[in-house]
């Protein structure tokens, strides 16, 4: 896809107008397009991953917290 770069930036453009706007359904939508649109691209191809990595981290350093264990 040689244009990504020009569709988000449309996409962050539209979105912004639809949250200058007050329109939250539009802003939301070319929100969640712009992310797809970057995800798709070589460089944001790692981004679901670190964010599975972070999230689990997350998930292993709160789970004793919350279940009243300690780490050990």
């Amino acid at each position: 896809m040689p244009s990504a770069g020009v569709l988000i930036l449309f996409a962050i453009v539209g979105s912004a107008i639809c949250a200058k706007s007050r329109f939250a359904g539009g802003a939301i939508f070319f929100g969640v397009v712009t992310v797809v649109l970057f995800i798709s691209t070589p460089m944001g191809a790692g981004l679901p991953g670190a964010l599975s990595t972070f999230l689990s981290t997350f998930d292993h350093a709160a789970t004793p917290v919350l279940n009243g264990t300690a780490a050990g």
